[in-house]
């Protein structure tokens, strides 16, 4: 019952406010055609939003998320106020079926947008107006919602659906999947140029400040999909660092070590991912193994030796023999 009357009201100041804001404004000057998938992984507790198109730095326009909330994907002479007010709606409790209903019906030109919107707790909805550029249109499902317009073909969509379904991994190994099986039946019918890859999570920003746990992004290139293919898998790896990193500064040294052991085996030849996992170790009381990975650091990077010197981190292993050697 409360929420039976709550809902019209937020709905009503939602739709007064955004009048105002909206009125006299033209909005259909920017056609983004694309193709993107919005997704969510309840049990890691991410969000995440792929999209490419043949658009200059398509990242910057489409994708919108917000950890414990939801995403938004918004193209097609896109109003880019739908990612955040489609945010806000579903923080205000709407669901993504209503979120669609409010933004479209307060539009200017709701024939012409595209979009699709996940929700935290997976339910999930999308819009292709009936202007939209052939081949437009959607498909949806619990924990997804895939989308694009301007395409070769329905089959592009069909198969990011059953790549996301289909694929193992990571959320954002399953929404990269969904775009490459996107590519492969053609994508863009205009052809490639931008893609973008967007994954939150509630802390785990660069010190756990912010809920940006990968955010990539390829504006212009030959091979997008290529090159944010090999920046995922820096991402990947950075997002499992700076988890270790954050749980160890919280003086969560245990919690830390999985993490931090996982960076080491993604980025075997990275020397700093090394040195961190040596600290990490060693304030889980592994001190055999802390020295194993300062051995390894070291070799990669003998400048490390210096930092290590000085490193209270590692203190109270400097008076070991084996640490004393190290640093030479």
């Amino acid at each position: 019952m409360k929420l039976v009357l709550f809902f019209p009201l937020f709905v009503l100041l939602f739709l007064l406010k955004d009048k105002t804001t909206l009125a006299g404004e033209d909005r259909d000057n920017a056609l983004i055609a694309t193709f993107s998938i919005i997704a969510c992984d309840t049990a890691a507790g991410e969000l995440g939003v792929a999209v490419a198109s043949r658009f200059f730095s398509v990242g910057s326009v489409v994708p919108w998320a917000r950890a414990g909330i939801g995403a938004v994907a918004t193209q097609s002479f896109a109003n880019t106020s739908f990612g955040w007010r489609g945010i806000e709606l579903l923080e205000k409790g709407a669901t993504p079926a209503e979120a669609v209903q409010i933004l479209t019906r307060n539009d200017s030109a709701p024939q012409k947008r595209q979009f699709g919107i996940v929700s935290a707790d997976g339910r999930s909805a999308t819009y292709t107006g009936s202007e939209c550029v052939p081949w437009a249109g959607g498909r949806h499902g619990p924990n997804y919602a895939v989308q694009g317009n301007i395409l070769t073909g329905e089959d592009v969509v069909v198969a990011m659906e059953e790549a996301f379904l289909n694929t193992a991994g990571t959320l954002a190994d399953r929404i990269y999947a969904a775009l490459l099986a996107g590519d492969s039946k053609g994508g863009d019918s205009r052809g490639k140029q931008s893609a973008s890859l967007l994954v939150v999570k509630d802390g785990a920003g660069y010190g756990g400040f912010t809920d940006r746990a990968i955010d990539i992004r390829v504006d212009d290139h030959a091979e997008p999909f290529k090159e944010l293919g090999r920046l995922l898998k820096i991402g990947q790896m950075n997002y499992s660092w700076n988890e270790g990193w954050t749980l160890f500064r919280q003086n969560k040294a245990k919690q830390a070590l999985a993490p931090m052991e996982r960076t080491a085996k993604l980025a075997p030849a990275n020397a700093e991912v090394w040195y961190d996992l040596a600290v990490i170790r060693l304030a889980a009381g592994k001190t055999p193994e802390a020295l194993e990975s300062l051995r390894r650091a070291v070799e990669l990077n003998p400048k490390l030796k210096a930092q290590a010197a000085g490193d209270d981190d590692l203190g109270q292993i400097k008076n070991n023999d084996t640490f004393r050697k190290l640093i030479k």
